[in-house]
């Protein structure tokens, strides 16, 4: 009778410790913040340059290409992405030097098109979102206007993709909420797909 209910109890140990497990912290991977202070250029961004006394050679919007370029009049195509506003100015200065003498340029960013993450699945306005500095999935989700009677709001995922691997963290919103999951609420990464059931 005793090594019968060995096994029963093993189970009900293992039930118990698993029932008080309650939410698991992320993972490394989605611990980590974005690189902050500065904002690298990426495909689709949308930028002005400006040439000091020169409106011909100055640029009002200019889409960065999806090969990472943009192109700009005399110095035809400059690669932009994976560079900084600086970088890239410094870059057209050179480029225009050969042209005219002592440019003066400026490369304001107007549109960060390229920092996006997506809310797909029960929210009510689902699709792509322009990431703010140190947005995480529960401001992601109120930018789509919340989430739709039908959402399982404990099973929400979040999908990222790093070195060619995906990786799926579960953020379950009840216990984030009821102070139960500190720590969850984790900051998106461009390219970050937030998925809803």
């Amino acid at each position: 009778m005793v090594l019968l209910a060995r096994p029963w109890l093993v189970g009900g140990v293992l039930l118990a410790s698993f029932a008080c497990a309650g939410p698991q912290p992320p993972p490394a991977e989605f611990e980590a913040a974005p690189k902050e202070g500065v904002y690298i250029i990426g495909t689709g961004d949308r930028l002005r340059v400006d040439v000091w006394q020169n409106d011909r050679l100055s640029l009002a919007e200019v889409p960065v290409r999806p090969d990472g370029k943009i192109t700009m009049p005399l110095v035809d195509d400059v690669q932009a992405a994976g560079l900084t506003t600086d970088e890239l100015k410094a870059v057209i200065t050179q480029e225009l030097s050969e042209f005219i003498q002592n440019p003066t340029v400026t490369v304001v960013l107007l549109s960060p098109l390229s920092k996006r993450a997506f809310v797909l699945g029960e929210v009510q306005n689902p699709g792509a979102i322009a990431l703010g500095a140190e947005m995480r999935v529960l401001e992601a989700i109120t930018t789509t206007g919340g989430f739709t009677a039908f959402a399982d709001k404990s099973e929400v995922r979040v999908i990222r993709r790093i070195d060619g691997k995906e990786l799926d963290y579960r953020f379950d919103y009840d216990a984030y909420v009821d102070g139960d999951a500190p720590g969850t609420n984790v900051v998106l990464h461009p390219g970050d797909t937030v998925l809803v059931p």
